[in-house]
């Protein structure tokens, strides 16, 4: 009788879970189609191609998001340059160097700190450090800047996730077969956690893309037209900002929607993307083992 009763309150909890549960992945489901679906149906009628391709004139009345567009580009190009490097840089003497696991920790500590900053912080920090200290004045570069240090601690901490998924024995048996450190870490353990740096630099493009605060106090919210090294140096509006100035400013609801639309379908397939590349290379970490660990050399290699 007591197996019974406990048998019976196990099935009922485990009953009661799988409905919260269920409830919970509808509600959640709910949420983002309701959100995605009411922006394509109030944004996309007013997607155009005059609106995608000129700029706005005050003077004829046009409206244009192209040099928006050109911009958020020119930031995006801008920031990965900076932070890729940085980033996987970081991760990869913090994975395979660090001989103080203290420091190390505390450096890991200090990233994840920076990730939970609000944006505006950044914002205010990079208009006093990048936009007058250093005299950049209101610029794509001094929002691109700011962009790197708040996106380093993403891609520092994806890479360095991924890096410690390589499996040892693969860094066991290059060494073994007289491969330096560098070697082995070119040769064996990025190509097996590539994955992890593209992710890392997937997320962080859907964080440029989605970042308005930021930049309203380092890019500015200018609508003019310049090739990207002239436009990194002048002030300008991304998608996100221009967004904010129609929707508060100009009361241009109807193109605030359109470009919500265009950075929702943005960023559907931006996650898409992640999700697809990720996959590629899970599927290629299979064979590092039989493709990238490299051939005994006639003399060895000192470990760097």
């Amino acid at each position: 009788m007591q197996k019974q009763s406990v048998s019976m309150k196990r099935k009922t909890y485990i009953t009661v879970m799988r409905v919260l549960m269920g409830i919970s992945v509808s509600i959640t489901c709910s949420l983002v189609f309701f959100i995605i679906g009411y922006v394509l149906w109030k944004g996309l009628p007013d997607i155009s191609w005059e609106l995608l391709t000129t700029k706005p004139s005050y003077l004829s009345g046009r409206i244009g998001i192209l040099p928006d567009i050109l911009n958020t580009v020119y930031i995006v190009i801008a920031t990965l340059i900076l932070v890729l490097p940085l980033g996987a840089g970081a991760a990869i003497y913090l994975t395979e160097y660090a001989g103080n696991k203290k420091m190390a920790a505390m450096i890991e500590y200090a990233a994840e700190t920076l990730s939970g900053i609000p944006s505006i912080i950044y914002g205010l920090v990079g208009m006093l450090f990048f936009c007058q200290f250093f005299g950049m004045k209101t610029s794509l570069l001094a929002g691109a800047l700011t962009l790197v240090i708040m996106n380093l601690p993403t891609v520092m901490r994806t890479t360095q996730e991924s890096l410690k998924t390589v499996p040892a024995s693969l860094r066991e048996g290059a060494f073994g077969l007289g491969a330096g450190k560098w070697r082995v870490i070119y040769t064996v353990v990025l190509p097996g956690c590539m994955d992890g740096v593209i992710t890392g630099c997937i997320l962080s493009v859907g964080r440029i893309l989605g970042e308005s605060a930021a930049l309203l106090f380092t890019a500015g919210f200018a609508h003019a037209m310049h090739g990207i090294f002239e436009g990194l140096g002048s002030a300008g509006a991304t998608l996100t900002v221009a967004l904010y100035v129609y929707a508060k400013e100009n009361g241009e609801f109807g193109i605030a929607f359109a470009i919500a639309a265009i950075l929702m379908i943005l960023t559907v397939f931006i996650n898409l993307s992640a999700t697809l590349v990720g996959g590629y290379f899970q599927k290629r970490t299979h064979d590092v083992g039989e493709t990238s660990v490299p051939r005994r050399s006639k003399r060895s290699e000192k470990n760097v």
